[in-house]
Formats: structure tokens, C-alpha cells, sequence
């Protein structure tokens, strides 16, 4: 390999994250032992730290991975005399003298991809599980990372991990794709899980949080493996139109900036174009659901030019769409922030309040409600409501805007 380039420590880290998963996913299919594979390609990425930097980066790195964890896992089960026929098994699919460890992997490996994101979000695990799952198998990062992601140390995220994959045995959940009759019921709970480590990054301590990006990274590989599907797109603009304000969403010095106060020139472009051409091509299907409505309301927001030419009326005849889709508070309380902006804050105070029972532990509707007491001039109500947001608040930089009688997020 005299010829091949030379490899850092963060070249590997950076081929772990995105090779890692699609290893994994093609053992498991060759295997059937989540753990066996997982800790294969983590052997194999061992082995690469030690060769790659003198050696150089192979043609194929993950084909090389691949191959390696592959050897590496039939040499362990050739050891283990009580799996001697998987080895056989395994060995009759891709005898190891005869790989090239520079060659692509073999097999479907897009449908191995696939099946291992709808194994990790099963039903039989609890939602805060299929995250953690899908992070650790199929978004490339470590157990550290993850525990850090859901603020908890990282044995008690080892152990929550191992539970899941005992779990998947135990349940004996199948490792493929859900039939097409079974989709509209198994597609939902995916989506999720990639909606919500998006927004744990987003809202987590650390807004430059790799969790952020993994997500991304997940609604681009599921829109290149289920390509028909609209609401797939529909959560791909949805991430990536709200990535494209993300740095704008902070001051130079860490402080909140609210919608209305943020510098557009700061917004990326180039993802804000690529969210609405996703957007477009959703609208002219017309099936429409609950992530295409999103991504339509934020392709609003990011369609003009400033905060004031914002089409309120539109947003909020979007949020009268998605409500039949998602009946939830939450969207009636954006619903009416919507109708603060066409109609005032008088009648929008009124829809707000209607939400008092269902959402009095829920931060940005005590900041919204603040926001709009302080438009109709009613500041000593809206001081409460800005100290009440304050304590619910997620994160310390918001806590401290809100403390200064900052406006709702929305705006």
C-alpha cells in the first residue's frame, strides 16, 4: 500500500461513524448476534488504528472493516465448540482465505441497514431504548457519547443498552424490513426516534452536539432506502430546514437569540435550498402527514427574507392541517402563536390559555403566554409567566434569557 493515503486517528474516527453501522448491519444478517457483531467491528477498528497509520487508508476502508470484523467473529465461534454449526453456516457463505479485505462488502447491505434500524425501533422497546439503540449500532457513536446524550453516566447507559439487546432476543424480534402492509404502523416509531435524538441535540447542553449531525446522517440514509416513502422525506426537509437556523439560534457568546432577532445571513443556504425542493417534490405527491406538514411550516419560516414578511397566515392554515394528523396540544399552542402574529396578541392570549391544564409543565407555553401578556402591556402577569418558563426551562442559556424577561422562541 505505498501508494495509499496516510491515516489519522480522527480519519478513523470519522470512517467509524460512518462505516461502523453498515459493518455491523451486514454481520448481523451474516451472524444473527447483535453483540457478536458489534464487538467484531470494534476488534476490526482496533486493528485499523494500529495499521492504517503506517499502512495507509485501504481503497475501500468500510469493505476492509467489513471483511476484518467478518474474519475475526467466524475465528471467534470457530473457538466456541457449542456454535459450530453457525460457524459452518457462516463459513459457507464467505469462506475468509478467499475475501479481499480491500473488496466491497458482500450482500444486500442497504437492506441490512434498513433491517437494523427497524429492529433497533421496535415496539417491544421502550421509545428512550430504540434511541439509544439506534445511536450506539447505527449512528456510529460510543457508548460514552450516548450517555452523554441522555445525561446519565456511562454504565448506567451500558446497562440500559445490553437490556435492549437482551430484550431483542428474548422478544425474538426478527431482523428485516416490515411487509408493506406493516409499515404504516412500524414507519411511525423509526421516524420518531430519529426526530427525537435530533432534537436531544438541539436542545441539549451543548448545541454543537454530535447528535445533531447523526440524526441528519439517519434521515438521509433512510430517505435514500425507502425512496417512495413521503414522510420520510417530509422528516429529512424537516431536520435539515431547521439545521439550516441552528447557528443562528446563538449568540456570539452563547446567549438565545429568538426568531425574530436572529441574523438571516447567519442561516445556511444551501440547506434551507435543499429542504424546500424536498418540500416541493412532497406537495406535488399530495400524501400529505404530520413530518411533510412540518417541513412545510419551516420552509415558510425560511422562505422570508425577514421575520416581518413571514407569512403568519399560511403558517397557521399548516398548523390546522397538521392538527388532523396530530391532535396535540403542543400544535394548538404553536397554532396560536401563529394567530398572535395575523390576528394580535389579544385573541391569541385567549387560545393560550385554553391550554393552561395540559401543558402547565411544559416551558415554552409559560414563554409564549409571557410573550404575549408583555404585548398587551400586562407586565407584572408577564414577568410570572417569564419566571415560571425560567424554571422549566431545559437548558441554563435559556433559563437565563427567560430570567430577563426574554420574548417566546417562536418570535
Amino acid at each position: 500500500m505505498a501508494d495509499a493515503s496516510p491515516a489519522t486517528a480522527a480519519d478513523i474516527g470519522r470512517i467509524f461513524r460512518e462505516e461502523s453501522g453498515r459493518s455491523i448491519a451486514a454481520l448481523i444478517r451474516v451472524l444473527g448476534d447483535i453483540d457478536l457483531a458489534e464487538d467484531a467491528v470494534q476488534e476490526a477498528f482496533v486493528v485499523a488504528l494500529r495499521r492504517w497509520p503506517a499502512d495507509g487508508l485501504p481503497p475501500n476502508p468500510g469493505g476492509w472493516i467489513t471483511t476484518t470484523a467478518r474474519n475475526r467473529a467466524i475465528d471467534r465461534l470457530r473457538r466456541q465448540a457449542r456454535e459450530r454449526e453457525v460457524i459452518g453456516e457462516a463459513a459457507a457463505i464467505d469462506p475468509p482465505s478467499t475475501i479481499d479485505p480491500t473488496s466491497e462488502e458482500v450482500g444486500p447491505v442497504k437492506d441490512d441497514r434498513l433491517r437494523l434500524i427497524f429492529t433497533c425501533c421496535h415496539p417491544a422497546l421502550a421509545p428512550e431504548a430504540q434511541v439509544a439503540l439506534t445511536l450506539r449500532l447505527l449512528g456510529g457513536l460510543t457508548t460514552e457519547e450516548v450517555a452523554a446524550g441522555f445525561l446519565v453516566s456511562e454504565g448506567t447507559m451500558a446497562k440500559r443498552l445490553t437490556r435492549a439487546k437482551h430484550r431483542i432476543t428474548a422478544a425474538r424480534v426478527p431482523y428485516r424490513v416490515p411487509e408493506d402492509h406493516e409499515l404504516p404502523q412500524r414507519l411511525p416509531p423509526v421516524l420518531a426516534v430519529v426526530y427525537l435524538i435530533y432534537n436531544a441535540g438541539l436542545t441539549g447542553r451543548d448545541e454543537s452536539s454530535a447528535l445533531c449531525v447523526e440524526a441528519i446522517r439517519l434521515a438521509r440514509l433512510l430517505a435514500e432506502l425507502m425512496p417512495d416513502e413521503n414522510e420520510v422525506a417530509g422528516l429529512l426537509a424537516l431536520v435539515l430546514l431547521i439545521e439550516a437556523r441552528r447557528a443562528a439560534r446563538t449568540g456570539r457568546d452563547g446567549t438565545v437569540v429568538v426568531l425574530a432577532e436572529q441574523d438571516r445571513s447567519r442561516w445556511d443556504r444551501a440547506l434551507i435550498e435543499e429542504g424546500h425542493a424536498i418540500v416541493r417534490r412532497c406537495l406535488r405527491a399530495d400524501r400529505p402527514g404530520p413530518y411533510q406538514l412540518q417541513a412545510a411550516i419551516q420552509a415558510v419560516h425560511t422562505d422570508a427574507p425577514t421575520f416581518e414578511a413571514t407569512d403568519w397566515s399560511q403558517i397557521t392554515a399548516l398548523y390546522d392541517q397538521l392538527f388532523q394528523f396530530a391532535p396535540t396540544p403542543v400544535v394548538r399552542l404553536n397554532r396560536a402563536i401563529a394567530v398572535g402574529e395575523v390576528d394580535g396578541p389579544g385573541p391569541a392570549l385567549g387560545l393560550v390559555d385554553d391550554l393552561l391544564p395540559e401543558l402547565e409543565g411544559y416551558h415554552a407555553f409559560h414563554a409564549a403566554r409571557a410573550d404575549l401578556l408583555a404585548r398587551l402591556g400586562r407586565s407584572a402577569e408577564a414577568a410570572v409567566a417569564f419566571d415560571r418558563a425560567a424554571d422549566l426551562a431545559p437548558t441554563e442559556a435559556e433559563r437565563e434569557f427567560l430570567r430577563l424577561g426574554g420574548r417566546s422562541s417562536s418570535r
